[in-house]
């Protein structure tokens, strides 16, 4: 995976571990800045879907 183009938000600061995602044709890869060696792949289709869902406000009750 280190071929890979991984990109952070530009929110997450400089010395905090954070969320990093890559694109690969029909896949989407993300990992944690601090464990960068375990991957989470999925689809296009359903990482949009997810976005999609989270710019529409249903996993807030996630966040504190």
């Amino acid at each position: 995976m280190d071929h890979l183009d991984w990109q952070k938000s530009s929110t997450s600061g400089d010395g905090a571990d954070y969320l990093e995602i890559a694109s690969e044709g029909d896949l989407v890869h993300i990992r944690e800045s601090d464990d960068p060696a375990r991957v989470v792949t999925t689809t296009r289709a359903k990482f949009n879907a997810w976005v999609l869902g989270a710019k529409a406000g249903e996993f807030d009750h996630f966040v504190a």
